[in-house]
């Protein structure tokens, strides 16, 4: 008798592996407009960190995009999650070219950035689950790493992208906020429309989890809300927000705090971004011979001893040693979202858009942070320390809370 052989999901993976790629960019691109717009719509920090509120408010639909995920299929979300991105994107550019000289400028902007991440949102709802199910289950954890080290080299490549072509010597003025808005949402919806007519595997992860509910008999809770790790989990991503985009998110108030710093933020950013991706690289060799929560853990302690160090540091050294975190930060995503999917079996796919829903903490931790900022009895430094509550919640679930309800 034959053995049945395994399905090759190379070539899924590699398009998923793309669509990795092409939300961190949009992500990154998005969070390094934050100065650039401060200075074109003349915003304080509290309204310069709106950038970050209306694009990762879109996270709240985590849920009902993965129930409709489990309805259309994975393909489907894939074609209509660029779809959208292509959309807001040719929004943006017309919307923000019909509004300039009103004062509804900034609002136009915003709103159109967050149908550009509701698009993102359907994205990141396929590509999580679809990594995990890819391949064998013991693997899963490296395959999001390496998944998230493909998404670095965007996020690295995308303030770049910002500094030379979008604002490269413009005047900060409203009109130059759009940039090539319009050229990015053709390029999505041009991919949308080749994925459209490419026939896509979707694997029925369903299937799957009974298969391994049959051979290990384990027994599932009736909902993926009686999971208190999924919720934990939730509440971890969240914090993580804080800890990823505080620090870029903080970088311009930094600068405007010590005048005497060489250059700006946002030239800077590709050192932050850059050490996330060679982090990810490395983390997914080290993952290899190390347990996740030991790895995670450790993370945790030297991104948080950057950060620490950064408020005994003169000038340029202190933001050095803060955009250090980055090289620790890489691994906390794939590690902390993995931890929160453990053992649910078919409630996986609903538990990745209740995890996801956690990236909200990117939508209201950076706001608070930009309020503290503009306090002048309270400041910049008081804001990075707020990052050490995030750190200390994170290895609490990492080590005991991701533990709670398993056997």
């Amino acid at each position: 008798m034959s053995q049945k052989q395994s399905p090759n999901y190379l070539f899924p993976l590699i398009i998923v592996f793309i669509v990795c790629f092409l939300i961190g960019f949009i992500t990154t691109m998005n969070n390094s407009m934050i100065e650039f717009c401060k200075e074109a719509f003349k915003l304080t920090d509290t309204q310069g960190q709106l950038v970050n509120t209306f694009f990762y408010g879109a996270y709240f639909f985590s849920i009902p995009f993965a129930m409709m995920m489990s309805k259309i299929g994975y393909k489907a979300t894939l074609v209509l999650g660029l779809t959208v991105v292509g959309l807001g994107f040719i929004a943006n550019n017309l919307g923000v070219t019909a509004a300039l000289g009103t004062e509804s400028v900034y609002t136009v902007f915003l709103c159109c950035m967050s149908v550009v991440a509701l698009g993102v949102v359907m994205l990141q709802l396929v590509a999580n689950p679809y990594v995990m199910v890819l391949g064998k289950p013991e693997s899963g954890a490296f395959r999001m790493t390496l998944s998230q080290a493909l998404n670095s080299v965007a996020t690295t490549v995308a303030p770049i992208f910002i500094t030379t072509v979008i604002i490269a010597d413009k005047p900060k003025l409203p009109e130059n906020v759009p940039g090539p808005f319009l050229m990015l949402g053709l390029f999505a919806l041009v991919i949308a429309a080749i994925l459209f007519f490419i026939k896509l595997p979707d694997p029925d992860m369903d299937k799957q989890e009974d298969k391994e509910e049959t051979i290990d008999t384990k027994q599932y809770k009736s909902s993926v809300f009686k999971y208190p790790h999924v919720w934990l989990g939730a509440l971890g991503i969240f914090m993580y927000m804080g800890v990823e985009i505080g620090i870029p998110s903080m970088l311009p108030a930094y600068w405007k705090a010590d005048p005497s710093l060489p250059g700006s933020a946002t030239d800077f950013l590709p050192l932050y971004w850059g050490g996330m991706m060679v982090g990810r690289f490395v983390g997914s060799a080290i993952l290899a011979k190390f347990e996740a929560r030991k790895l995670l853990t450790a993370c945790l302690v030297l991104g948080a001893c950057c950060v620490g160090i950064s408020f005994f540091l003169p000038g340029m050294s202190a933001v050095y040693a803060m955009l250090a975190a980055g090289l620790f930060h890489s691994v906390m995503w794939p590690l902390i979202f993995n931890l929160g999917l453990q053992e649910l079996g078919p409630h996986t796919k609903n538990a990745s858009g209740l995890i996801n829903m956690g990236v909200l903490g990117g939508a209201t931790l950076p706001l608070l942070m930009g309020t503290v900022v503009d306090n002048p009895s309270l400041g910049v430094g008081v804001a990075i320390m707020m990052m050490f509550v995030y750190y200390a919640y994170i290895i609490w679930f990492c080590n005991w809370g991701s533990k709670i309800g398993l056997r």
